[in-house]
C-alpha cells in the first residue's frame, strides 16, 4: 500500500503535485493528522482522492459506498464532491480510529452526507441488498481487507446501477503482483482479483496506474 504513486521518482512527484493537486485545506490537514498514527500508509494519495471526486463530479453522483474508511480521507473527499443532497454510506469495523474520520466530517461539514456503519462491510452490503437497493449506487470505493475484495466486488456489483462506477485500492500492491516469487496470501488474493476482473464481462475496465493502482470498474 502507498500514500503516493509508485514509480515517480522525488522531484517528478513533486513537480506532478505543484501543477495538478488542489487540496481542500480540510483535506490536508485530515492527512497531516493521518501522519501520526503508525498505518499512515493506509491513507489514499492526494492524487487519487482528486481523481475520485473528479469522477464523481463528472457521473453526477448522488449515491456512493466508501468500504473501508480509516481516517476518513475517501469519503470526505467524496462526499466534498456530491451536490448536498448526496449520501456516502461509509463502512470499517475500527471504532477508534474512524473517530478522527468523524471529527474531520464534521469539521467539513459534510456529516450530513455520510451515513457510517460501524460493522463488517459484508453484513451492511447483505443489509443493503436485502432491503432492495440493488441497482441504486452511482459510485462505490473499495479499500478494506485485501482478503474479502472479490466479496466486496461481487456485492457491490449488485448495489451500483448500470453505468456506475466501481473504484478498486491497491491492485498494484506495491509492485508484489507482478513478482511471481512473492506468494503470500494477500498477493494471491489480489493477484487472482486482478486476474478474474481481467476476464469479467460484467463491466468495463481500466487499471490506472496512480497511487497503489486503482482499478476503475464500469457495471454495463
Amino acid at each position: 500500500m502507498a500514500n503516493q504513486t509508485l514509480g515517480l521518482d522525488s522531484n517528478l512527484y513533486q513537480y506532478f503535485q505543484q501543477v495538478s493537486i488542489r487540496e481542500a485545506e480540510i483535506l490536508k490537514a485530515l492527512r497531516e493528522e493521518t501522519q501520526k498514527y503508525p498505518m499512515a500508509r493506509m491513507q489514499i494519495a492526494p492524487e487519487q482522492g482528486q481523481l475520485m471526486a473528479l469522477l464523481v463530479q463528472l457521473m453526477k453522483a448522488k449515491k456512493t459506498l466508501d468500504i473501508g474508511v480509516f481516517t476518513g480521507y475517501s469519503a470526505l473527499v467524496v462526499a466534498l464532491a456530491l451536490p448536498f443532497d448526496g449520501q456516502v454510506i461509509a463502512c470499517d469495523v475500527d471504532e477508534e480510529i474512524t473517530k478522527i474520520a468523524q471529527q474531520f466530517w464534521e469539521k467539513a461539514g459534510v456529516r450530513h452526507k455520510i451515513d457510517f456503519h460501524l460493522a463488517p462491510a459484508l453484513e451492511t452490503l447483505d443489509q443493503l441488498i436485502a432491503k432492495g437497493e440493488n441497482n441504486t449506487f452511482d459510485f462505490a470505493f473499495i479499500d478494506a481487507d485485501k482478503s474479502n475484495y472479490n466479496n466486496y466486488y461481487e456485492k457491490v456489483l449488485w448495489l451500483v446501477k448500470p453505468g456506475g462506477l466501481i473504484a478498486i485500492d491497491n491492485v498494484l500492491w506495491g509492485g508484489k503482483v507482478a513478482n511471481s516469487d512473492i506468494q503470500d496470501n494477500r498477493t494471491k488474493k489480489i493477484r487472482a482479483f486482478n486476474e478474474k476482473l481481467h476476464q469479467d464481462p460484467r463491466i468495463s475496465l481500466s487499471l490506472i496506474p496512480i497511487a497503489d493502482g486503482v482499478t476503475l470498474a464500469l457495471k454495463k
